[in-house]
């Protein structure tokens, strides 16, 4: 398989395909249900099919694509069972993360979560919601960072990936954005202050926004849920 070497990382061509793929899939540029041919990716980045084959079937180990023998794959569509689960799963990593943050000095990181603040709210400003879902990702990602234990960020990754497109098309709606940035900006604050019993208290919320934003877009894209 073709790879470009660079330091001390190896990059696949199947690692193109999966990084693109994720991209177009989570950003809703593939929308669920969406035919996708090997062969066409293939052609694309001008690869055997081997690398793509191995792409799809770790998109397919995301949830995000449905490999069916003698069929067409496709773009996986929301399984409400899922996301359920996958908020769940996600919901007992990140609870003690930032229990974890809470009990050790801040540093370096302060400055991040602080400059992500300001970011998020520009992209508030700017109506930018694939900015402010980028934002949201890399705001998780330096919680984890805050709590010494970047190395659970893979685990939360892999379960926002059930709901990152659910949450993307909720952002459109209004006021959505600025609740979730109330939200960061309280857990930065008691962060701050080192106040376990509030930052947690305000990620159990944050999370279990998720159910009646599920429920408003069963109603508006019913057609984009499996069960």
């Amino acid at each position: 398989m073709d790879s470009i070497v660079t330091g001390d990382l190896r990059r696949t061509s199947a690692d193109d395909v999966f990084d693109y793929l994720s991209m177009q899939i989570n950003s809703l540029k593939l929308l669920p249900g969406t035919r996708i041919s090997e062969i066409e990716i293939a052609k694309q980045f001008d690869v055997s099919r081997q690398p793509v084959r191995e792409a799809f079937i770790r998109l397919a180990n995301r949830g995000l694509l449905l490999i069916r023998p003698q069929k067409a794959t496709v773009v996986r569509k929301f399984s409400n069972e899922k996301v359920k689960r996958a908020r769940f799963l996600r919901m007992a990593v990140e609870y003690e993360v930032l229990r974890r943050a809470c009990r050790r000095p801040l540093g370096k990181t302060r400055q991040k979560l602080e400059r992500s603040i300001k970011a998020q709210e520009k992209a508030i400003k700017d109506n930018d919601i694939d900015r402010f879902h980028m934002l949201d990702y890399e705001f998780h990602k330096i919680l984890c960072e805050a709590g010494g234990s970047e190395f659970v960020f893979e685990t939360i990754a892999e379960n926002k990936a059930q709901v990152d497109r659910i949450c993307l098309l909720s952002l459109a709606q209004n006021s959505a954005m600025d609740d979730l940035l109330v939200d960061h900006k309280k857990i930065v604050a008691a962060l701050i202050a080192q106040d376990e019993e509030t930052v947690t208290s305000v990620i159990m919320m944050h999370l279990n926004r998720l159910d009646d934003v599920l429920a408003k877009i069963r109603k508006t894209h019913i057609d984009f849920f499996e069960d």
